[in-house]
């Protein structure tokens, strides 16, 4: 049975008085018959460690679902998530997954990035246990194992089409690449990049690496300025992303060149440097999704600042694991395994959801740019 056309689920958002419909359906979330008490859900992200700054808006997309479907729930079911610190380290996501395993939990969100799902899926797949990451996206790691899934688009459908967007706007002929060369998102990132360049005919000027936890890019960046690029494109973390757009213009690398960019860019933080970065995404906050305007204010309010593409994914992935609980009326992992892979065409603040047969996310992607401080649509 197609869950989108098996059950309406209707989320009565107390905070706002918004009702989010999902389509086709013919029941809401406060039918669990089946179900009663407090659900506990694994969680693991980064509380501590050189990831912990970036991981906080996902932690709170996570935080906001939860809090608005248990305010919405009229039966005698609540989810609580257990948290487990993976420490912004690959050791630590497989640490924090082996605690949830003997936790007993149906369900882990997370880990935060590719490398440490590479790692940490295997033992959910291995155990029975539904993992669910809402900010990976590396291409085939969801394909590790049937009771895997993701949020996030993954980098084989977001870069090539970004890629070739930006350069039928902006025309570059020459690019210059920084990557990560230990971090499995970047390394995936960098070959779509160069695969991509190389097929559109942009010659690739230079190619510069560094790893994780680096701080000083001001090397690599002199040998890029040098190269005289028309386009840099940079594969890495959010932390390392920020300081080489920052120590790029200060290097005076020129703003006529833009910065492009396989994950969102911190404006808070980047700041001016990342005036005219483009980037590939999964959501924008002028969205018109169903309840996005909503989730942005609650947001806003909440915690004083602006939610990204994480925040939205996370946000996202509390609501379809919630609803596909109540499709399977149980807490057993496989049931809930089951229900997860007939999502289709599901009604979130990302658009319509579903899973392809891998357990990948797929919606429409999106090309942004930072204008005047903030994300619009690049056009």
């Amino acid at each position: 049975m197609n869950f989108s056309s098996s059950i309406r689920f209707l989320f009565v958002l107390t905070i706002v008085g918004l009702m989010i419909w999902f389509s086709g359906c013919d029941s809401d979330m406060s039918q669990t018959d089946g179900l009663s008490g407090e659900i506990n859900i694994g969680l693991v992200y980064p509380v501590t460690g050189r990831l912990d700054t970036f991981a906080l808006p996902i932690q709170r997309g996570f935080e906001l679902a939860l809090e608005e479907i248990n305010s919405s729930q009229q039966g005698d079911v609540s989810f609580t998530f257990i948290v487990e610190d993976d420490q912004s380290t690959v050791e630590g996501a497989v640490e924090a997954y082996n605690k949830l395993i003997g936790a007993d939990v149906p369900v882990i969100f997370g880990p935060t990035t590719s490398g440490q799902a590479e790692a940490a899926f295997p033992i959910a797949q291995q155990n029975g246990v539904v993992a669910f990451s809402s900010s990976s996206n590396a291409t085939g790691l969801s394909a590790l194992g049937d009771f895997l899934f993701r949020a996030g688009l993954t980098t084989d459908i977001l870069l090539p089409s970004g890629v070739r967007a930006t350069h039928a706007k902006i025309g570059y002929q020459r690019a210059a690449i920084i990557y990560d060369d230990i971090d499995s998102y970047s390394i995936d990132s960098y070959e779509k990049f160069k695969d991509t360049l190389t097929e559109i005919g942009v010659k690739i000027l230079i190619t510069e690496t560094f790893q994780s936890g680096d701080t000083d890019f001001s090397a690599q960046l002199a040998r890029i300025k040098e190269a005289n690029p028309e386009a840099i494109f940079i594969a890495a973390q959010q932390p390392e992303l920020i300081e080489i757009q920052v120590q790029g213009r200060q290097l005076e690398i020129s703003t006529e060149i833009p910065y492009i960019t396989s994950l969102i860019s911190d404006i808070e933080n980047a700041g001016e440097a990342a005036k005219g970065s483009i980037s590939f995404a999964g959501w924008i906050s002028t969205a018109d999704t169903p309840g996005n305007a909503a989730f942005v204010e609650n947001y806003r309010a909440a915690y004083g600042s602006e939610p990204n593409a994480w925040t939205a994914q996370s946000h996202a992935a509390v609501y379809i694991v919630a609803a596909a609980i109540v499709e399977a009326q149980s807490t057993d992992p496989t049931a809930i395994r089951d229900a997860l892979a007939n999502t289709k065409n599901f009604d979130t603040v990302l658009g319509a959801f579903s899973f392809n047969d891998v357990g990948d996310a797929v919606y429409d992607p999106i090309v942004q740019i930072v204008e005047n401080g903030e994300f619009k649509i690049f056009e």
